[in-house]
This record gives C-alpha cells, structure tokens and sequence, in this order.
C-alpha cells in the first residue's frame, strides 16, 4: 500500500521563473502492484481495499492488470524495473499461480535487474505454509507481514484478523519458506495503550529477527471507522514517551531508523520504498494505484488509476482515471516532501538530476531553514536536522510562498 500526494495548488518562491533543463538521466524505476481485496476492511485503514467476496476474480483482475501496464509501456520503454511491490489490500489472498502468471506477464513487457527486489505484503490471518514456499519460488524475495501488535486485546480493537500467536507463527513461517529478507509492520499509540505495551510489541518483533520493522503512529484518517467513531487515544505525553523509548529500543537491537518510520538491519532498507523517496519512477497498476514517472524532455507526470475494482475490470473504462504534469512551482515541494522523510536527506545534486531545476530555485527558502535550525547546513545534501524531523510540516512550509 502507498500514500502519494502532489502539490497542486501550491507555489513554490523563486522556482517558476527557473528555466527546467531536460533530465540528464532517468531516475531509477520500480513497478507497484495493488491487489484492492482485503478478508475484512479495518476500522483505521484509508487504503483503497475493499472485503473480498468469497470467490476473488483472479485471473480477470490479472488480465486487467496487464492490459494496464500495457498502456503505460510506451512510457518507460528501454528501462528495467528494479523493485516491485505488491500492495493492498491483502495481496497474499491471491494464489501463487496467479501472481507467478502475473510477474511472468511482467518480465516479458519489461526487462527485470538481476538483482530485482520483489516484495509481498501478506497478513498473518492468511499465511499458508505451501502457499509462502510457491511465492519464494516465484521470484518474490522480500514480504511485509501486517502485524500490528501481537496483544489480542490491541488486535481485537483495530479489527485485525488474527491473533498474536499466529503473528508469531508467521514470522516463523516467512523463514521456513525462504525468506530471509522481511518486514514487520507495526502500530503504537493504540486505544488505551501504555508505554510498557508499545515497548513490549516492540521487543516480540525484534525477538522474531526480521530484518526491517515499520513502526509508526496510529492516526485518523477520513473516511474511516475510526474517525466517525475515534477510540480513545494516549495523551501526547505518552506518545512522546513511547516514541523516545521505542527508537532507543530499537537503536539498541541495531535497527538504524533512515526514515520517518522505518528502521532496518545494516544493508536492509526498503529499495522499493527509498526509490519513492529519493524522487526515483514508478508505474503503478492496478485498482487505485499512483505513478509517477520522468521523460526525457523534463516532464515529470503522476498518475492515478480508477479506483473501484468493479470499474477497473469493466471493459468500457478506462484504467487510467487522471493525470497531471507538475509545474515548475510545484516541484520543489513535491521532491523535498519525499526527500526530507529520510533520516540523512538526499545529496544535493540528486534535486537538478530529477527535477530538472537549479538548486538556486531553493536558495532563498534553504537559507531560511537552516537558520530556523531546520535544515542542516551541509552544501552538499539536503537534510532535516534532528529539530527539522520532529517539525517536517514546519520545514516543509518553508518552501511554500
């Protein structure tokens, strides 16, 4: 699953009289999947998933999916992909005979890095044994395990599916089948949560030696269960608390945070995930999904797809719902809003190298971040400070006029 977002109606100072110059080389490319069916929709997600019916129309939204990437090829023709990330919704309810059909359908449209980075998001409520060992088969080399918390009475309060010995169990499974390389997503800030119960999700994940953990803060967000109906939340002192407490935790177990939420084994960041933030390309396909892909000439367009999975399998729609090219004003926020979530920036010349703009379009709004103590004073990368990362909307405003 992933959140994208452009700045549209936003004017960045100095940059719309910067001339864009043509992109010296494109950025790298990955491909993202959404498979829009989930076992039970939960009360916190404002993802596009949907409750899946007992039969899933498999190989039709496969088709469909094809047919999408088809559309988008003449795009990124010449290109190969380096990751792909299936998201959802719940990916793994779909067999591995559909998703092996679709990666094969892949690899012939597109060319494939020898070192490709495949990853599956899968809940622990569908793991099967043999199910996990034919995905590994498949070429899939990285999983995302939904946990969310492994207490049942956390669990049964986000409307999850399972329960904490079978989070365990999967875990356990993802190795059995081959996978060396996993991610365990997790929640904190819970309905009625202590410090004590964030620390001791916490220590069960690191217990279970995966080699990323995705640890962020439960919001609400629109249109969801939780924000017509919000549960009662920890007070801001607490999750102050459990935030300085679980990233010294995790620092400690040698888990290195290199982004907003994410924390990683030496060598084992997301790729998928640091391409997005980077600036790097994507297509995505499916019901819902966002793409955001660079041409030669400087144009840098996102996308987005129809988003109800009954449209997207119509035949009389199309999959692609809208576009839009970002303006020269809109850049600069677009690039920094990826780049300042990670932990040490980006070097400096990767913002000409994707954007096509100057480094003097951001002068005047960088110096004033760096005396705000918001941005580190480092000519040759653009980083948050420790203050920058507590405070990213505030940074982030800096370069809005």
């Amino acid at each position: 699953m992933t959140r994208d977002s452009s700045a549209s109606s936003l004017i960045v100072g100095g940059a719309a009289s910067s001339p864009r110059a043509a992109l010296p080389t494109l950025p790298p490319l990955s491909l993202y999947i959404h498979i829009p069916w989930c076992v039970r929709k939960c009360p916190y997600c404002d993802f596009n998933s949907h409750t899946a019916s007992p039969v899933l129309p498999e190989q039709e939204y496969v088709d469909a999916l094809l047919a999408d990437l088809d559309q988008d090829l003449h795009a990124v023709y010449g290109r190969e992909i380096s990751s792909i990330f299936f998201g959802g919704g719940t990916p793994s309810l779909f067999s591995a005979e559909a998703l092996g059909r679709l990666l094969e359908g892949v690899e012939q449209r597109i060319p494939f890095a020898h070192d490709i980075e495949i990853t599956l998001e899968a809940n622990p409520g569908t793991f099967e044994q043999e199910k996990f060992v034919a995905y590994r088969k498949l070429g899939i080399n990285r999983l995302s395990i939904g946990i969310q918390s492994f207490q049942q009475q956390k669990l049964e309060a986000l409307g999850r599916i399972h329960n904490g010995d079978e989070a365990v169990r999967a875990a356990g499974m993802a190795r059995q089948a081959g996978f060396d390389n996993f991610n365990l997503d997790l929640m904190h800030g819970l309905p009625d949560q202590s410090l004590d119960d964030a620390l001791s999700d916490l220590r069960q994940a690191i217990e279970l030696k995966p080699t990323h953990i995705s640890w962020y803060q439960l919001t609400l967000e629109p249109n969801t269960v939780f924000w017509n109906q919000p549960p009662v939340l920890p007070e801001d002192d607490t999750l102050w608390d459990i935030q300085e407490a679980g990233q010294a935790l995790l620092a400690e177990h040698g888990y290195a945070q290199y982004e907003v939420s994410a924390y990683a084994q030496p060598g084992r960041p997301a790729r998928h995930n640091l391409n997005y933030w980077s600036f790097g390309d994507f297509i995505g396909i499916g019901a819902g999904a966002h793409g955001k892909l660079s041409h030669p000439d400087g144009r840098i367009v996102r996308t987005w797809k129809t988003r109800l999975p009954k449209d997207y399998l119509n035949p009389a729609k199309n999959f692609q719902a809208g576009e839009k090219s970002l303006t020269n004003d809109e850049l600069p926020f677009d690039f920094l809003m990826n780049a300042l979530r990670l932990t040490d920036g980006v070097e400096s010349r990767l913002y000409p190298e994707r954007t096509g703009l100057s480094l003097d379009s951001l002068a005047e709004a960088r110096a004033d971040a760096e005396q705000s103590g918001l941005l580190q004073v480092e000519p040759s990368r653009l980083a948050a400070t420790e203050r920058g990362q507590l405070f990213l909307n505030d940074l982030l405003q800096k370069f809005l006029s």
